[in-house]
């Protein structure tokens, strides 16, 4: 049994003029703010603009969601993870510049308001960097960019009493409450009999579409004479209080304050405790974190579905699951009527359940369910984030905090979100200068994570503390890992021997330790790395690799044990094998936006379509890749591994075809875009 349902997908109701007015602003202007009190539509209006543009702009529309990012030091990074680019770089601003500087599209900021100086900052960066690109924000407030115009989102039309039926049902606050209204009881419509207390609950509420959508939920338990004079007591009792007419900001609260007037005590509690979910949650999660002091496990579901019915929450079910979510205006209510001692408490059970699901879910595991742990991390991502944030306000917690961050490494890296990796990692090992497990492994995962920057400066001390503390405290299991990370090093400073000969090393410890995961990865590293010192080897390596991917069904981890794989036999020269391995890589990494390992395949790719003599293909896979190594901000002369072929292989390409036919070919592969470039490499067109 779920709990009641009331989907995201609700139809988008009136706005003709201010569609009209953004669109014509949009066009003449590259930044357009729309700004309003919360409640009163901006987020589905930016929405709908967009899908209205989209046509518009060659290059995508893309939307980037703020309101459930806390922290203003991640601006940079959460943007360019919604853009799906890799920060390979240590900067990912720079990544982002370099990837929108040519780009013709629409990029859209949702709820900036908390994060107003940040994203002022960020847009004004981006629109002299980027000269073809527009921007549409939402706040409740300007950026004051230059060059920025404004568009205030009014309320809903609101219609005068005395109007005709026709009249009064071409107002979008009539069309909006007839529209929910009918959601709640099927078959309601406007009437001659009903048109007077619409129009009065339309006035009361202002035209406010989000009191409009709480008023309209009320119906499941009172009729619409009953809602209109239950409207009338409570905003007469504030009235007394301040004679003057109600701002519109002062309507939505005095909505809010009646709706949670009417909830029961146990959703009243439940409400104001999920409000510390900025990324949704399910049943599980509730029962996990919420429970306890006045809500019992039993009364959870009731309590959700009592919320949704209140359209406190909406609920839309994924993969045969539902998910809750909470507006933001909503989830800022709840926060207010969080008591302190209940905020106190639920922190540290929250911190905890979130440090159980990573662990629980860790992607560095060799299993089957590799994908779906990986989707749902990215899923829970917003509270992870939240509860790494708590750790950091906490020194109670800031071990756990430090922990978490550490058992997300592989995650980190699978996503590219490499600099927000390291700026968790970085603050909790200021926080935990405990000279333990917890932060020698942290210092090993901040190291790696740095080396995949190119940021080795960096990375070295790290790595250095960490030998040191792990031979000094025997801590025999993460001694492998440490070492493995030395080994990645010794690559990147120029030293393949000694490289290849750490990376022996740390494998010959894992399995002496009967770890199987850490096996894992040090082949992969091995295969990939050791190919420029001993292919021969690396190629053993990689066997290896896959058998064990295979044995255990591990999706992910498969895809780059075919990769590595396959540069060790194109490095002894067999191109048939080279080629099945990465195609076949490439079809799945690109099916789950996995842009690291896809460039690597689409430069391998390349290198075969050379060897068979057609440098067309050759430059044009080069091109594709090309973006895409912009996109993850790295490039091929930055890993070992491929700095040599694709020197090669461009320079074989452009003796052949000659310097305008090459620029030509590698320009349509820059233009061609991930999904058509999967399908070039793999199907040859």
């Amino acid at each position: 049994m779920t709990a009641g349902l009331l989907t995201g997908g609700t139809t988008f109701v009136g706005r003709r003029l201010e569609l009209s007015t953004a669109r014509r602003m949009l066009f003449t202007s590259r930044l357009l703010t729309l700004t309003g009190p919360g409640g009163v539509g901006k987020t589905r209006l930016a929405q709908r603009i967009a899908e209205t543009v989209q046509n518009a702009f060659p290059d995508g529309v893309e939307v980037v969601e703020l309101a459930a990012l806390e922290n203003a030091d991640l601006l940079e990074a959460t943007i360019a993870a919604s853009l799906g680019l890799r920060d390979a770089a240590p900067d990912p601003m720079k990544v982002m510049v370099d990837y929108l500087s040519g780009k013709r599209m629409l990029l859209v900021l949702d709820n900036c308001e908390h994060l107003r100086t940040g994203c002022a900052c960020l847009v004004d960066r981006l629109l002299r960097a980027a000269p073809r690109l527009r921007l549409l924000v939402t706040s409740r407030h300007t950026l004051g960019v230059y060059g920025e115009q404004v568009l205030a989102v009014p309320s809903l039309s609101v219609p005068e009493p005395g109007h005709t039926l026709r009249e009064i049902a071409r107002h979008d606050s009539v069309r909006l409450f007839v529209e929910r209204a009918a959601r709640v009881l099927p078959g309601f419509t406007l009437t001659t009999g009903n048109m007077a207390h619409v129009v009065h609950v339309a006035q009361r509420l202002e035209g406010i579409p989000l009191a409009i959508e709480l008023a309209a939920a009320r119906l499941h338990t009172s009729s619409l004479e009953q809602l209109a004079r239950e409207l009338d007591e409570r905003f007469d009792v504030l009235a007394a209080d301040a004679p003057d007419a109600l701002p519109r900001h002062r309507t939505l609260r005095a909505t809010m304050d009646w709706s949670f007037g009417l909830c029961s005590a146990g959703e009243r509690r439940l409400w104001a405790r999920l409000s510390m979910f900025p990324g949704g949650f399910d049943l599980d999660t509730v029962e996990g974190v919420c429970t306890g002091e006045g809500i019992a496990s039993p009364q959870v579901l009731d309590l959700l579905a009592g919320l949704v019915d209140k359209s406190v929450l909406v609920g839309e079910r994924r993969d045969g699951a539902v998910r809750y979510r909470m507006l933001e205006s909503l989830r800022a209510y709840g926060g207010e009527r969080l008591p302190p001692a209940d905020r106190r408490l639920l922190r540290s059970r929250y911190v905890h359940h979130y440090r159980d699901l990573v662990e629980t879910h860790r992607i560095d595991r060799i299993v089957p369910d590799q994908l779906e742990r990986y989707r749902l991390l990215r899923r829970e991502l917003p509270n992870v984030r939240a509860a790494l944030q708590a750790c950091l306000g906490d020194p109670r917690l800031a071990l756990v905090g430090l922990g978490t961050a550490s058992a997300m490494w592989c995650f980190w890296m699978l996503v590219g979100s490499l600099a927000e990796g390291r700026y968790w990692l970085e603050r909790g090992l200021e926080l935990v200068p405990d000279r333990g497990r917890a932060r020698a492994t942290a210092l090993w995962v901040d190291s790696m994570l740095a080396l995949r920057q190119g940021d080795v400066e960096a990375a070295l001390p790290r790595l250095q503390e960490c030998l040191v503390l792990v031979r000094q405290g025997g801590y025999e299991h993460i001694l492998p890992y440490a070492i493995r990370t030395a080994g990645v090093a010794a690559f990147s400073t120029g030293d393949a021997r000694r490289g290849l000969e750490l990376l022996r090393e740390s494998l010959d410890l894992h399995r002496a330790l009967d770890d199987v995961d850490g096996t894992m990865f040090n082949l992969y590293f091995a295969a990939a790395y050791g190919s420029i010192e001993d292919p021969r080897l690396a190629a053993e390596f990689g066997e290896e690799l896959l058998t064990l991917c295979d044995r255990h069904h591990a999706l992910v981890t498969r895809a780059y044990a075919q990769l590595a794989l396959g540069v060790a036999r194109w490095s002894l020269g067999d191109c048939s094998r080279a080629e099945a391995l990465v195609t076949e890589a490439t079809e799945f990494t690109g099916r789950i936006e996995d842009r690291w390992c896809l460039t690597q395949c689409l430069e391998v790719l390349a290198w075969v379509a050379g060897a068979r003599g057609d440098q067309e293909r050759a430059a044009g896979l080069l091109g594709a890749a090309h973006a895409l190594w912009q996109a993850v901000g790295a490039a091929p002369e930055r890993l070992c591994y491929h700095a040599t072929w694709h020197e090669h292989c461009a320079e074989q390409a452009r003796g052949v075809l000659g310097q305008r036919a090459f620029e030509r070919a590698f320009q349509g592969g820059t233009r061609l875009g991930q999904e058509r470039a999967v399908s070039y490499a793999t199907e040859g067109g």
